[in-house]
C-alpha cells in the first residue's frame, strides 16, 4: 500500500488557505464601502402613493329614559266635621208574638189572554151552508140604493165556521159597493153551517162564499 506525499495532499493545507481567503475577502469589503459610498445607495427606489382617509366622528347615541309613571293622586280623606249630630232615637224593636198579625191581602188574579183558534184553510170535508146558497141568498136584502143604479155582480165573503157550524166573524173578499157588501156580510153570519171534518171529527175552517145580486 503507497502513502500519499504529504506536500501533496491538500487536505492538511485546507485550514490555512480557507483563513487567508476570508481574510481577503474581509479586506475587499473594507475597501468597496470605503471607496465606493454610493454603489449601496445606488438601486431604485419604489414610492408607494399614499391614501388619504378622513375619519368620521360618529356621534354616539345617548338611551333617554322614559319618563317616571305618574304619581297616584292622594285619597281623599273626610275630614272630621265640627256639625254635632242629633240624638236619634231609636224605636222598640221588640216583637209580640202575642199580637195578631192581619193576613195579606190575596194576590191578584192575572186575566188571561184567551188565544184564538186556529181555522184550516182546506180540509177533507169542507163546511156548507145548511139548506145551501140558496138559503143565503133568501136572507139577503137588496139595498134600495143598489137597485136604483142597477148595480148587480158577484160579492165573496170569507167566513170562518167553527166545530159546531156557527159563523164566528167574516170579512169582505170582494164587493161591488153600493150596499151590497153589508147585505151579503149580514146573510152569512145569519147563517147555519154543517161544520168541517178533518178525519172524521169536526174542525174550525175559513170558507170562501160567493153571494150574487141579480135584479129581476
Amino acid at each position: 500500500m503507497k502513502l500519499k506525499n504529504p506536500i501533496a495532499d491538500l487536505r492538511l493545507k485546507y485550514k490555512k488557505t480557507f483563513e487567508i481567503s476570508l481574510i481577503i475577502a474581509l479586506v475587499l469589503m473594507i475597501v468597496a464601502f470605503k471607496f465606493f459610498p454610493d454603489v449601496a445607495s445606488g438601486g431604485e427606489q419604489l414610492e408607494d402613493t399614499q391614501e388619504l382617509f378622513t375619519v368620521e366622528d360618529i356621534q354616539q347615541t345617548k338611551q333617554e329614559n322614559r319618563p317616571p309613571p305618574p304619581p297616584k293622586p292622594p285619597i281623599p280623606i273626610e275630614a272630621p266635621s265640627d256639625d254635632v249630630l242629633e240624638d236619634i232615637e231609636i224605636g222598640d224593636t221588640e216583637i209580640d208574638f202575642e199580637e195578631e198579625l192581619e193576613a195579606p191581602p190575596p194576590p191578584k188574579e192575572e186575566k188571561k189572554v184567551e188565544e184564538e183558534p186556529t181555522y184550516f184553510v182546506a180540509v177533507e170535508e169542507m163546511p156548507e151552508p145548511i139548506g145551501g146558497i140558496k138559503a143565503i141568498q133568501e136572507k139577503i136584502v137588496y139595498p134600495e140604493i143598489a137597485k136604483r143604479a142597477g148595480v148587480e155582480g158577484k160579492v165573496y165573503i170569507l167566513a170562518f165556521v167553527d166545530e159546531l157550524g156557527n159563523v164566528t166573524k167574516a170579512n169582505v173578499l170582494k164587493g161591488i159597493g153600493a150596499g151590497c157588501d153589508e147585505a151579503a156580510l149580514n146573510a152569512v153570519l145569519k147563517t147555519k153551517f154543517k161544520p168541517g171534518k178533518q178525519r172524521g171529527k169536526p174542525v174550525n175552517v175559513q170558507v170562501s162564499i160567493p153571494v150574487i145580486f141579480k135584479l129581476n
